[in-house]
């Protein structure tokens, strides 16, 4: 892209173009797509913020207000930010992998010998359209160009295949679900911590599901370990009176590549395919929101005293969900799920 020249703009233009990078960094967006989409040098952006940091608004006029002195200045703003945004603090021999404004501090000082406050490293974060947001984590054995194969090639395909055969597609998962799971808040005196009182006992539920995007989901307890032979009834119930042939989709658990498990496929005569996720990418599945849904919205928030309340808890919510379809496709609208929409 061919870079537009400062000086040949008149002064009240470039005043004007500087705040509105500003405000839209402060807004969220990149500082690399900000300066690009305007079509100036990579470093114009990081100047710009180093001065509105010293300054406020009125550093970014054409006649700059003088104050105190720069601390930072945009060549060591870029380093941040392109330290924060594309590096794991780990790399940086940082005790944690998630970045806090006291690595972030720390690290400052040792790079650049200069000392900033927490708060004035939370101000940097902000005027860099930075914020603090509970991280996705991945597992590092995942293969990115695996998932990069599925998302653009093998998934098109099936959709396209399951399409000319009007056949079904599901996405198929297992959970387990303990008694001691809680989630939520309620309301109390302050400085009282409120006390629910539950059993000491653990004991817990394993479950099987399968969802599909036009929002059906089908459902089973499963009574002991997850193994072919409750697996296969899992599937024989998913297939009983379906009008259609079923694609089902599947992680690569050993139990789903069980030799009791092919026989039973190939015996349905094409009613039922099975298909495989890339290892270790659960995100790819909206069938794991069911067991989100189910620990946060269902156990988690009941005073579980006992197994026999627990298995009516979890059956009435489950069964609750699979009469919302319209939250079951909402399974589908994730940013990693929608693309099985």
């Amino acid at each position: 892209m061919r870079k537009n020249d400062a000086r040949k703009l008149d002064h009240k233009t470039l005043e004007q173009i500087r705040i509105r990078a500003v405000e839209q960094v402060q807004a969220g967006e990149s500082p690399e797509v900000v300066i690009r989409s305007l079509g100036f040098n990579r470093d114009c952006i990081y100047d710009w913020l180093a001065r509105y940091r010293v300054g406020g608004w009125g550093a970014l006029k054409a006649k700059p207000l003088y104050g105190r002195p720069k601390k930072m200045t945009g060549k060591q703003i870029r380093w941040i930010y392109d330290t924060i945004t594309m590096k794991n603090a780990l790399q940086l021999k940082c005790p944690y992998a998630l970045w806090t404004r006291g690595m972030i501090r720390q690290l400052i000082a040792k790079r650049f010998r200069i000392n900033l406050s927490l708060v004035s490293v939370g101000r940097l974060l902000a005027q860099l359209g930075l914020t603090c947001q509970k991280p996705l984590f991945r597992a590092y054995q995942q293969n990115r160009s695996l998932v990069e194969q599925w998302l653009k090639k093998e998934f098109p395909r099936i959709k396209a295949q399951a399409k000319r055969l009007k056949a079904t597609i599901y996405f198929e998962d297992e959970a387990g679900v303990r008694s001691d799971v809680h989630s939520g808040k309620t309301w109390a005196v302050r400085g009282q911590t409120p006390i629910v009182r539950v059993t000491g006992a653990r004991f817990g539920m394993n479950l099987i599901s399968a969802v599909s995007p036009r929002g059906e989901m089908k459902f089973m307890v499963i009574h002991g370990t997850m193994a072919a032979k409750q697996f296969c009834e899992f599937l024989r119930r998913l297939i009983h009176n379906a009008r259609r042939p079923i694609f089902l989709i599947v992680d690569g658990h050993p139990t789903h590549r069980a030799k009791k498990v092919s026989t039973f496929v190939k015996s349905t005569h094409g009613k039922l395919r099975l298909f495989f996720l890339p290892p270790y990418s659960p995100e790819l599945n909206p069938d794991e929101f069911v067991w989100n849904d189910l620990k946060n919205n269902g156990v988690g928030r009941s005073a579980i005293v006992g197994p026999d309340q627990m298995k009516v808890t979890v059956m009435s919510h489950m069964r609750s969900l699979q009469k919302n379809s319209e939250k079951i496709r909402s399974f589908f609208q994730a940013p990693e799920t929608k693309y099985a929409a």
